[in-house]
C-alpha cells in the first residue's frame, strides 16, 4: 500500500466527459494502445467533469503567461485492466533493459525490478478503495507545445524511469540546456496548479484533482484542513 492510498474516498458520482481536441492536442491512436492495451470500446481521453473544468482553466493560464503554447494530453482515463497491462509490458521491458533473462530471473532481482517498475507505476489494484490514480478519471499525464506544434523539451520522455523524470531534477543544474528543461517544467506545473492540480512527487508530467493522491498531496501541505478524496474508480 502507497500512503496515498489510505485516504478515505467519498465518491462524487461525477461523470466522466470526454476531452474536447478543439482545446488540447492528442494523439490517436493512443500511445498504449499501439502497445495492444485492452481498452476494448472506452476511450482514453476522458475525464471527470470537474477535473476536466480545471484543465481548461489551466490551459488558460499557461496562455496567460505563453500565449503561443498548448497542453498535450498523453493520458487519461485508464481501466484496470489497461493499467495491469502496461505495469506488465514495463517490468517486461526493464528486464530487457537490464539485459536480464525471465527465465533466469532471481528473486532479487524481480524484486528489484517491481521495486522501479512500483516507483511511478500505480499497482494495478481492484480494490475500490485503493484505485489506481488513472482509474478514477481524476488523473492526467501531459506536456506542453509550441506555436510550431513541436514538444516543448522537458529534459526526459514521459514513463521514463529513471531520477530524471522527478519533476525538480534539474533545478540545480547550471547548464543552460537543463536550465530550460526546469523552467519549462515550472511552466507546466504553474499553470497546472493554479487550477487546482497537485503534481505526481516522482513524475514531472503527472498531475491529479480529487483522488487520493490529489488528497494525500493536499493534506500534507494545510494539515489543519484535511480533505478527502471525492473521485473513486470509474
Amino acid at each position: 500500500m502507497k500512503p496515498y492510498q489510505q485516504v478515505p474516498i467519498v465518491e462524487s458520482g461525477e461523470p466522466l466527459i470526454q476531452i474536447p481536441e478543439n482545446y488540447f492536442l492528442l494523439e490517436s491512436p493512443h500511445p498504449y494502445e499501439k502497445l495492444g492495451a485492452p481498452y476494448d470500446t472506452v476511450s482514453p481521453y476522458y475525464l471527470r467533469e470537474g477535473v476536466l473544468a480545471a484543465l481548461i482553466a489551466a490551459q488558460a493560464k499557461l496562455q496567460d503567461a505563453h500565449p503561443d503554447w498548448r497542453i498535450y494530453v498523453f493520458d487519461a482515463y485508464r481501466p484496470v485492466a489497461v493499467q495491469q497491462f502496461m505495469v506488465d509490458y514495463t517490468f517486461a521491458e526493464q528486464l530487457k533493459t537490464r539485459g536480464i533473462s525471465a527465465s533466469h530471473l532471481t528473486e532479487i532481482q524481480k524484486q528489484q525490478v517491481w521495486d522501479k517498475v512500483y516507483e511511478f507505476w500505480a499497482v494495478p489494484n481492484a480494490d475500490p478503495a485503493m484505485p489506481p490514480p488513472h482509474s478514477t478519471g481524476a488523473a492526467i499525464d501531459l506536456t506542453l507545445v509550441d506555436a510550431t506544434g513541436e514538444m516543448v523539451k522537458m529534459g526526459s520522455a514521459i514513463d521514463e524511469l529513471t531520477s530524471r523524470s522527478y519533476p525538480d531534477y534539474f533545478a540545480q543544474s547550471q547548464q543552460p540546456l537543463e536550465q530550460r528543461f526546469h523552467y519549462n517544467r515550472q511552466a507546466l506545473r504553474q499553470a497546472m496548479q493554479a487550477a487546482g492540480f497537485q503534481q505526481h512527487p516522482n513524475e514531472w508530467w503527472h498531475f491529479c484533482l480529487g483522488d487520493q493522491m490529489w488528497a494525500w498531496l493536499t493534506n500534507q501541505q494545510q494539515p489543519d484542513r484535511p480533505v478527502m478524496a471525492r473521485y473513486g474508480r470509474v
